[in-house]
């Protein structure tokens, strides 16, 4: 039985400060400059035990997160990039053009304040697939957060490049991880609304 209680206590050490995501192996755009990355199982793992003390951001924009649905753990909405006033076509990307949300960094202190956390406190940010949040993280980071985490897979993850489901993001992520989420939507947590 102590053996037992050792082996738990080894693994709940291991678990809580080795992740799985080699930074080596991630695109330039999700790659970070403090280089603090999570799987989104190991995110929940890291807010699940304590919520109080990790500040959970879904960093997509609002129509994302209507459509979309987000996960039953973030503690708000604030998303990275908007939609401008007056819409621009992105013919590259086939589909609209976003620009950076100038309230974000003091959007995201304000909420660590409220939560009673400061600058030196774990933030997770999430974005649809990982590039966002990296580059949210970035401009937390030259905030003056020290301990901003992305997940490098998002909450609908990375599209298949092949077979049945290629072309869909159905290979990783928040919701294909069977995490905690919702389409019915917290007003509290509704960029905008708080």
């Amino acid at each position: 039985m102590r053996f037992q209680a050792i082996l738990v206590a080894l693994l709940t050490l291991f678990s809580s400060h080795a992740f799985a995501v080699d930074e080596a192996s991630l695109p330039k755009a999700k790659q970070t400059k403090l280089g603090l990355y999570l799987t989104p199982a190991e995110a929940y793992e890291m807010i699940e035990p304590n919520p109080q003390q990790v500040l959970f951001i879904d960093v997509r924009a609002p129509a994302e997160v209507a459509f979309v649905g987000m996960p039953s753990a973030a503690d708000a909405n604030i998303p990275y990039m908007v939609l401008p006033d007056f819409p621009v076509w992105d013919e590259a990307k086939s589909t609209f053009k976003l620009e950076a949300n100038p309230d974000f960094v003091s959007d995201v202190r304000s909420l660590a304040e409220k939560k009673g956390l400061g600058p030196d406190a774990r933030v997770i940010v999430m974005c649809r697939s990982g590039d966002r949040s990296a580059a949210s993280a970035n401009l937390l980071a030259e905030a003056g957060f020290t301990h901003v985490y992305t997940v490098v897979e998002g909450f609908e993850g990375d599209m298949a490049k092949e077979g049945p489901k290629a072309g869909t993001r159905s290979v990783n992520g928040w919701k294909n991880a069977g995490l905690p989420w919702s389409y019915k939507l917290d007003r509290e947590k509704m960029y905008g609304l708080q």
